[in-house]
């Protein structure tokens, strides 16, 4: 039996459960793991985190399969999820912890997000400037496993259920062809 070739990449959009759960529905992405990237405090919790003061933003790693699923395609996916012009915050999400990052693990992937950065930026897509950091991955860490698929999980928490369910229907609009039950 052939094993495919897997990619992963590490993004920042805010709340990690607001990306995860409508990423889950994208055929070619194997696995979502929430966690946290981009500070100094060595494997920090949540309510650390959530301080603000570990320099860590709240992050997913995706393990997808780049002969379904592009890390390209997966940006333009993760662009439409979050609003990449807010500095340290989505909706009403206010610090470094909900900002939008991409942790790159390789020099191609560092290309390809200033590229879609650059396209983006060039349609116009948003009337104000792209904040997205574009950083070498230096650290993941694992957030705490009740993070995990949290959404489907908790789908009455009143947070989730106000700000998540939007932005499923707004992939399975835009990426119906995409969908893993489509």
């Amino acid at each position: 039996m052939t094993q495919h070739k897997t990619e992963t990449a590490v993004l920042a959009g805010g709340c990690f459960w607001c990306i995860e759960a409508p990423l889950r529905e994208i055929r070619g992405v194997l696995s979502i793991e929430p966690g946290y990237a981009g500070g100094d405090t060595p494997d920090p919790t949540y309510e650390a985190v959530c301080t603000g003061r570990t320099g860590h933003a709240e992050v997913v790693r995706i393990e997808f399969d780049p002969a379904v699923l592009s890390y390209r395609d997966l940006l333009g996916m993760f662009f439409v999820l979050h609003n990449p012009t807010t500095l340290n915050r989505q909706g009403n999400d206010v610090g470094t912890q909900y900002r939008s990052a991409i942790f790159t693990l390789s020099t191609e992937q560092a290309n390809i997000a200033h590229q879609v950065c650059g396209e983006l930026t060039a349609q116009k897509v948003w009337p104000d400037p792209i904040v997205t950091q574009i950083v070498p991955l230096e650290h993941f860490y694992p957030a705490e496993t009740y993070h995990q698929d949290y959404f489907a999980k908790n789908p009455g928490n009143p947070y989730c259920s106000a700000v998540i369910p939007p932005k499923i229907a707004k992939i399975r609009k835009l990426f119906r062809d995409r969908l893993i039950h489509a």
